[in-house]
C-alpha cells in the first residue's frame, strides 16, 4: 500500500479568506504520533506541515481531482463542528482513488486500535462501557451530571464535601509531590483538594459536559489549577501520560452501587494506578438490618387503594389492584429513618475497593441472618453504607447510617408486601440478591424468613417466608425527616455507631460469619 502521495495543491479553510498552498506538496500516512495520522507537508522547505488524526478525520469527493478533509470538533445534540480542513487538488484521477484507498485502510486501523491514545483523547471504537450500559440510561446519566444544579446538591451535602476535605488534608503525605487521578471529577472540587494537599499533578477525568465547567472552576483557582489537568471523556477511554499514585472518586450512589460507578472506578485503578497506590475512598461497607415501620408499610399499601373502585366514570378498576399493589413495593424507599425502627443489630458486606473485580460488581450475593431484639412485624431491609479513607495519617468514614448526620443518600429500604412476625430471641435468615442491569442500576431480589422459635426449633424448619423484588433505578423517594417512634420497652438500641479502624474490621471480618468481603 502506498503511504505517500504528491499533490497539486491544498486550500486552508479555517484561514480567512481561504489559503491556497501552491504544490508541489506531499501527503504521507503514519503512525509517528502513536495513532494513526495523516500529514501534508510542503516540499520545497519541508517546514509547513499539516496534521489530521484520522480517528476524527473524515475525507469527501468534490469531484474527479478534488477532495475535502475535515477533522471532526465536537458534537451536540443539535449540530456537529469541525474544527479544521482543507481542500486537496490531485494531479490526476488516478492519484486521487490511490488517495481515498488508502485513507480508508488508515482510519479502519484508527477506529480498532485503542490502547496506544495520547493524553485526553478516546477511541472512536465501543468501549468497554458502552458495551455493558444501554446509549439511552447513558445519555440521561450524563445529561443530569452535566447540569451546575445537580453538582451544587452534591457540595452542599456538607457530610459528604466535608468529610472528603478532611481526608485528604488531614492525610496531605498520601498526596504531596504525588501524580492524582479523579475519576469521574464532575466540578472539579475533589481535583482543587488535592491540589491544595500538595499534589504534584492532578488529571481530573470527566466525561459530561461538566467538563468545561470544571476547566472554568480550575481556571478561577489559578495557584491550584496550574497542576490541574481536565480530560474530557470517560476512563474506560482516554489515556494518560503518566500513572496515578493515587485515585480519589465519588463513586457512590444509592445504596453504594446504584449507577454502577464503582465499575468504572475499578477499571481506573487497573489503568492507571501504580501497584500499592492508594484509592480514596479504600473500602465500602453495606450495612443491612430488619426493621418494623407500620406507617411506612400502610402507606404504601394505600397508594394502591384507587385501583379498587368499582365505579371510575363507569370502569371498573379492581382488576388492576394486585398488579398496582405489587408494584409499589417493587419501589425501594429512600429516605432517612429513625434509628430505633431497626429490630436487630445489623450485619456488614464489605467491598474493598483495592482488590475487588470488576466483574465481582455485576452480581452481589448477601445471606442474611439476623436475632430478633423485640417480637414485631417485620416490614422489610434497611440499607445503608459507609466508606473509609484509610490514609497514612487519619483514617476517615464517611457515613449515611440511620441516626448520623443526613447525607444526600439518605438511607434505603426493601418493603415486604407480606410482612413476617418474629418473637424476640427467633432468628431470621435470607438473601439480599443484586443483578447489575443495563441501565446503570440493580434489580434487587429480598427473601426474609423466620425460622421455628420455641419448643422443637431445633428440629428446623421455615416457619414463614417473604419475598419481594425491587429495582434499585426507580425508588420511591421519601424525603420527610425522621419521624419520633416510641421505642419498645424491651428494644435494645442498635449497635454503637462508632467506627473501627480498618485493621479491626479486618480482624472482625476474619472471625465473623455475618461478614461478607469482595
Amino acid at each position: 500500500m502506498n503511504n505517500n502521495f504528491t499533490l497539486a495543491s491544498v486550500t486552508l479553510l479555517a484561514s480567512n479568506p481561504p489559503n491556497l498552498v501552491s504544490g508541489p506538496l506531499l501527503a504521507g500516512f503514519g503512525s509517528g504520533s502513536g495513532f494513526p495520522e495523516l500529514q501534508f507537508v510542503v516540499e520545497l522547505d519541508g517546514q509547513q506541515s499539516f496534521k489530521f488524526d484520522l480517528r476524527t478525520t473524515q475525507l469527501f469527493r468534490l469531484g474527479a481531482f478534488q477532495s475535502l478533509c475535515v477533522s471532526e470538533g465536537s458534537e451536540t445534540v443539535k449540530e456537529r463542528t469541525y474544527s479544521k480542513g482543507i481542500t486537496i487538488q490531485f494531479k490526476d484521477e488516478e492519484e486521487s482513488s490511490a488517495f481515498h484507498g488508502a485513507f480508508e485502510q488508515w482510519k479502519s486501523k484508527a477506529v480498532t486500535q485503542g490502547s496506544s491514545l495520547p493524553n485526553g483523547t478516546v477511541s472512536s471504537s465501543k468501549s468497554k462501557f458502552d458495551d455493558k450500559i444501554e446509549a439511552s440510561s447513558a445519555k440521561m446519566y450524563f445529561h443530569y451530571y452535566g447540569q451546575l444544579l445537580h453538582q451544587q446538591n452534591m457540595m452542599q451535602d456538607y457530610v459528604r464535601t466535608g468529610s472528603y476535605y478532611a481526608a485528604v488534608i488531614e492525610n496531605k503525605a498520601d498526596f504531596a509531590g504525588r501524580v492524582v487521578v479523579d475519576v469521574g471529577a464532575g466540578s472539579g472540587i475533589l481535583s482543587l483538594f488535592a491540589a491544595q494537599a500538595g499534589a504534584k499533578h492532578v488529571y481530573a477525568v470527566e466525561a459530561s459536559e461538566m467538563a468545561d465547567y470544571a476547566q472554568k472552576l480550575i481556571a478561577g483557582n489559578p495557584s491550584l489549577g496550574q497542576r490541574i489537568t481536565v480530560i474530557k471523556g470517560k476512563v474506560e477511554d482516554v489515556e494518560l501520560p503518566e500513572k496515578a499514585d493515587i485515585l480519589i472518586s465519588e463513586p457512590m450512589g444509592t445504596l453504594l452501587i446504584n449507577e454502577r460507578m464503582l465499575e468504572s472506578y475499578v477499571i481506573a485503578r487497573d489503568r492507571f494506578l501504580v501497584p500499592n497506590g492508594k484509592m480514596f475512598p479504600t473500602v465500602g461497607r453495606i450495612h443491612m438490618a430488619p426493621f418494623s415501620d407500620e406507617y411506612l408499610y400502610v402507606e404504601i399499601a394505600n397508594k394502591s387503594l384507587f385501583w379498587q373502585q368499582q365505579n371510575y366514570y363507569g370502569v371498573d378498576l379492581t382488576a388492576l389492584h394486585g398488579t398496582a399493589f405489587q408494584g409499589y413495593f417493587s419501589q425501594p424507599v429512600v429516605d432517612a429513618f429513625d434509628p430505633r425502627l431497626l429490630v436487630a443489630p445489623s450485619i456488614s458486606h464489605i467491598i474493598n475497593f483495592t482488590t475487588v473485580k470488576e466483574e465481582d460488581l455485576y452480581e452481589i450475593n448477601i445471606p442474611l441472618k439476623f436475632t430478633a431484639s423485640v417480637g414485631t412485624r417485620i416490614h422489610g431491609l434497611a440499607c445503608w453504607f459507609d466508606v473509609l479513607f484509610n490514609g497514612s495519617t487519619v483514617q476517615r468514614w464517611l457515613t449515611t447510617a440511620p441516626g448520623a448526620p443526613t447525607t444526600h443518600w439518605y438511607q434505603l429500604r426493601c418493603v415486604l408486601s407480606q410482612p413476617i412476625y418474629v418473637m424476640q430471641g427467633q432468628e431470621i435468615t435470607g438473601h439480599l440478591h443484586m443483578i447489575a442491569h443495563s441501565a446503570q442500576s440493580y434489580t434487587i431480589n429480598l427473601t426474609m424468613s423466620a425460622k421455628m422459635w420455641g419448643p422443637g426449633a431445633k428440629q428446623g424448619g421455615i416457619l414463614q417466608t417473604s419475598s419481594c423484588k425491587l429495582d434499585l433505578k426507580e425508588p420511591y423517594y421519601r424525603m420527610s425527616q425522621p419521624q419520633a417512634y416510641p421505642a419498645a420497652q424491651d428494644q435494645q438500641p442498635d449497635q454503637d455507631l462508632k467506627h473501627p479502624s480498618l485493621a479491626d474490621f479486618v480482624q472482625q471480618c476474619s472471625n465473623d460469619s455475618d461478614v461478607q468481603i469482595l
